[in-house]
């Protein structure tokens, strides 16, 4: 190895050159430093710059600027850095544009490397605000300004988040204009869908045509199908994603390996309310049964997240004022307030429409067969956060601490779905590869010398949904 680089690989038996540093790995595995391509650690570098959690599981590098959330342009950093814990911290985030958020995040040397998508919420919001509607000529002829400027400026791609505001108010249109921006760039189109539970097919489907449309690869973000509704058809779903290649379209997908999502409460609101709007909504008694109705059974092409899934598998994760929610599903709240858990949904979201929570809303089954899948990459969907800093007081998910090894685990040595070859391609030289990310994921000559030292028969996540902030073994 010279500086970051590697210089070369000694096969057995030949002669070994002079080195300033030797260290003594024998008996374990070393790989190539793995790639989260779907993580959330925007404003890690400057809360929590050793990400510990992802480094210590593996990850060298992280793509950031998820689910249509992105550090640029700049509109929603204020709302960002409160939910990486940063609220109580003065941090200078002053940048103007992608190439000032990266000098930013090389000035503060975090010890994963940090790409970045650009968010088309993040694109929404800069220019349009909170308007829920569709954009005009100009407006959309300055969104694709900003993200051309974003992908000159290197940025691997665009993101939506589309059961989020204000990316749930976009059209199939209006993305598929934006994505298109990136033509011949190489730059990827990733989604979290318009939805994962009974209109997951659909929604894969509009992931796909967007990408066909704007002559873009399109990406689906975190894989799976959130609702016993849609359980047992994991197989199917990766068919139609087999059938959309045979036809010619370009199109991958991740995922992490857990049965549980972890999102903001307001999610569960459906596209016409948002929860400063919940007051209002709730004093007119037709409107109100129209908003239970929704949130219970869904709405005009929107998913309701609490149908086939119940509310004592949704459990808050943070509620600011009320830490003894924490750990707490909303029917248990609900039964000590003496109240009907829509009812609860609405009070917390009033009190704080940053709640955060936890919905148990997957299959195992289905899990497996997409972890299976040597064709899907492992992507955490979590945060950088350590058990000492300003997110060590919350509850998470355990997927920030334990995704790359409870794959290594669970499904490689325990279970066998895969070769422990397979697993560590879907960490690593698949992801590098799909976004660009040059002299990653690879262990060659030339190469960025990022590598992992891992024992594959004791490596093991740690983290629990009880006690999340825990770190792996088997990783040196």
């Amino acid at each position: 190895m010279q500086g970051d680089r590697i210089e070369g690989i000694v096969r057995a038996g030949e002669p070994e050159p002079n080195a300033r540093r030797r260290i003594d790995v024998a008996g374990s595995v070393i790989a190539p430093g793995f790639v989260d391509v779907h993580d959330h650690s925007d404003i890690s570098p400057f809360v929590d710059p050793w990400m510990e959690s992802m480094l210590r599981q593996g990850v060298t590098t992280v793509v950031v600027g998820n689910c249509g959330s992105s550090a640029y342009p700049s509109s929603g950093l204020a709302e960002m850095a409160s939910w990486a814990g940063a609220g109580e911290r003065e941090l200078d985030l002053s940048w103007t544009s992608l190439a000032g958020y990266l000098e930013r995040v090389d000035a503060a040397r975090p010890a994963s490397n940090v790409a970045t998508l650009v968010g088309h919420g993040a694109l929404r919001q800069q220019v349009m605000g909170a308007d829920r509607r569709a954009p005009s000529v100009e407006e959309l002829t300055a969104m694709r300004r900003l993200l051309a400027q974003g992908i000159e400026e290197g940025a691997v791609g665009l993101s939506t988040g589309l059961i989020y505001t204000p990316g749930i108010h976009a059209s199939t249109d209006e993305v598929a204009d934006l994505a298109s921006v990136m033509v011949g760039s190489g730059a990827v189109y990733a989604s979290h869908i318009r939805g994962e539970g009974e209109l997951v097919f659909d929604a894969v489907d509009e992931c796909v045509e967007i990408g066909r449309r704007a002559g873009v690869p399109s990406h689906v973000s975190h894989l799976k199908l959130e609702t016993s509704l849609a359980w047992d058809r994991a197989e199917a779903l990766l068919a139609r994603i087999d059938a959309a290649r045979d036809r010619g379209d370009d199109v991958s997908a991740d995922q992490y390996p857990y049965t549980a999502w972890e999102s903001g409460l307001a999610s569960l609101l459906p596209p016409w309310a948002a929860p400063a709007d919940l007051p209002r909504l709730l004093e007119v008694a037709d409107t109100r049964d129209r908003l239970i109705r929704a949130v219970g059974q869904g709405d005009h092409g929107w998913q309701s997240s609490v149908r086939g899934v119940g509310w004592d598998r949704l459990v808050i994760v943070e509620h600011a004022g009320s830490p003894e929610y924490t750990g707490r599903s909303i029917a248990e709240i609900a039964a000590s307030s003496g109240v009907e858990p829509v009812r609860s949904l609405f009070d917390l979201l009033i009190a704080d429409p940053e709640t955060s929570l936890i919905g148990h809303a997957m299959l195992e089954e289905d899990v497996r067969a997409i972890v299976a899948r040597g064709d899907v990459m492992v992507a955490t969907d979590g945060v950088a956060v350590s058990p000492t800093g300003p997110m060590g007081r919350f509850n998470v998910h355990p997927r920030y601490y334990g995704t790359f090894p409870r794959v290594l685990a669970r499904y490689v040595r325990e279970e066998g779905l895969l070769s422990l070859e397979a697993a560590i391609r879907k960490m690593t030289s698949l992801p590098a590869e799909r976004f660009r990310l040059a002299g990653r994921g690879r262990i060659e000559a030339g190469a960025f010398a990022d590598l992992v030292v891992l024992d594959p028969g004791r490596v093991q996540d740690r983290a629990t949904f009880e006690a999340p902030h825990t770190f792996p073994d088997g990783i040196a």
